[in-house]
């Protein structure tokens, strides 16, 4: 019989892929989400990519009685959390959100987990763990040591109750530490949607293409990098929705306690290359302009992804231009407002 994982926040960019890939794989998958920063529509898109009906409770993880209920009701031999606030600006005004929501919901999950003895958990968390580092390419050996807003505080917070949770519990944890995911299902059923004004780089520079913003503002052009602007690890999120089956295929199969990998190109691109990139690829001249240094940014960073490459058996498929490719036809599906 095939496995039934539960994916936390599967409505959202990254979770909604990843109920794709999946079912694509021959899992059973049941999603939670809360619709707090998705659209109960994304269920159907996915059916209509894969075939494949979505099983959909709308609920808040935080809400330890609704969790016991889904349990209660459904078989889960594996889950995949996402399930939390994501924006590192937001994060540094609304510290408290961030630390109740994503702190929270990892422990109450955690605890109906535990009850009813499912063992095997994806953790999603990120490379601002890493803090502002001064060394790329990153591997997962490297120091977490104090990340640089409350966002990044939640996440190393989370990797560590699941350590505990690993080391005394029984559980199998897999966490994986995104760098930062862009672009679109090639099919331009799913995209990133986010409500309201961006936080994210790509979808305000689609959103700016499409008319719906003014202008891009780059924050910074002073950092030590070669053009002034922040570089990142930009990686294809069809590729790392694929590497969370291969991270499901592990925590399900593994001997040691828990496992960490970076997920990345092993490139890094910076702000002004990637609106070249897509500049490139939409045939359109983006409007931009230089803003002052947003607080919460590290000035560069890249990963060593050759961990997973090598024990996960996964690697990238798709460059930049596939990135802003893929990114330019799902916002041109969504149309201009």
């Amino acid at each position: 019989m095939n496995k039934t994982i539960l994916v936390t926040g599967g409505l959202g960019y990254i979770g909604s892929h990843t109920v794709v890939e999946l079912q694509k794989n021959a899992y059973n998958v049941v999603v939670v989400d809360d619709l707090s920063n998705s659209k109960k529509e994304v269920a159907e898109r996915i059916t209509a990519i894969t075939g494949e009906p979505v099983k959909l409770y709308i609920s808040d993880i935080n809400d330890q009685d609704d969790l016991e209920a889904l349990f209660e009701l459904e078989a889960i031999d594996g889950v995949v959390h996402f399930a939390a606030f994501k924006s590192v600006g937001e994060s540094v005004n609304e510290p408290f959100k961030y630390y109740a929501n994503n702190i929270g919901g990892m422990i109450a999950l955690q605890k109906v987990m535990n009850k009813h003895r499912v063992s095997s958990v994806v953790f999603s968390s990120s490379c601002t763990v890493y803090g502002d580092t001064k060394q790329s390419p990153i591997d997962e050996t490297h120091p977490v040591v104090d990340a640089i807003s409350p966002y990044g505080t939640t996440k190393i917070v989370c990797e560590q109750i699941l350590k505990d949770l690993c080391k005394h519990s029984g559980v199998k944890g897999v966490i994986l530490r995104y760098f930062n995911p862009v672009g679109a299902h090639p099919s331009a059923r799913i995209g990133e949607l986010p409500l309201g004004v961006p936080n994210n780089l790509v979808p305000y520079i689609t959103q700016t293409a499409a008319g719906i913003r003014e202008k891009l503002t780059v924050f910074g052009n002073d950092y030590n990098t070669p053009d002034g602007t922040n570089i990142r690890d930009y990686i294809h999120v069809v590729d790392l929705a694929k590497a969370h089956v291969k991270a499901m295929d592990y925590a399900l199969t593994m001997d040691q306690e828990y496992d960490i990998f970076n997920l990345g190109t092993g490139k890094g691109h910076s702000v002004l290359e990637v609106i070249k990139a897509f500049e490139k690829v939409s045939g359109t001249d983006l409007p931009h302009v230089i803003g002052d240094r947003r607080t919460g940014d590290v000035e560069q960073i890249w990963a060593d992804a050759s961990k997973a490459e090598n024990k996960l058996e996964w690697t990238c498929q798709y460059d930049m231009e596939d990135m802003m490719d893929t990114a330019w036809k799902w916002q041109q599906s969504l149309g201009a407002g």
